[in-house]
């Protein structure tokens, strides 16, 4: 998983990428819950690149896409908000698996 270093960063694999968006904190407890099968997410779907977002150093990129709980995910795929899995709710291994899933590119 990439860890989203600058605003550029972002930008450029979101435009050149099938890519989806892990918005998290390292003080999210949700978050550390999924935390320890994201690899194996990342191998059933090596067709994403998978970002990790810490929505503390990135609070205005949740903001300017309605992200108001953690952990959540978009989807974008040359550009384009493809999906979005967005909650202030845990999230199950197989809830995100089905949104991966469902995501039309």
């Amino acid at each position: 998983m990439i860890t989203l270093k600058t605003d550029e960063q972002l930008k450029d694999i979101i435009n050149n990428d099938k890519a989806i968006l892990l918005f998290s904190a390292e003080w999210c407890p949700d978050c550390r819950v999924i935390e320890p099968f994201l690899p194996e997410l990342e191998e059933e779907f090596s067709e994403w690149t998978f970002v990790y977002v810490d929505r503390d150093q990135f609070i205005h990129i949740c903001a300017e896409n309605d992200i108001f709980g953690i952990p959540s995910f978009l989807a974008y795929n040359n550009g384009e908000e493809v999906g979005r899995f967005v909650s202030k709710d845990a999230k199950s291994r197989e809830e995100i698996e089905q949104f991966i899933k469902n995501v039309e590119v």
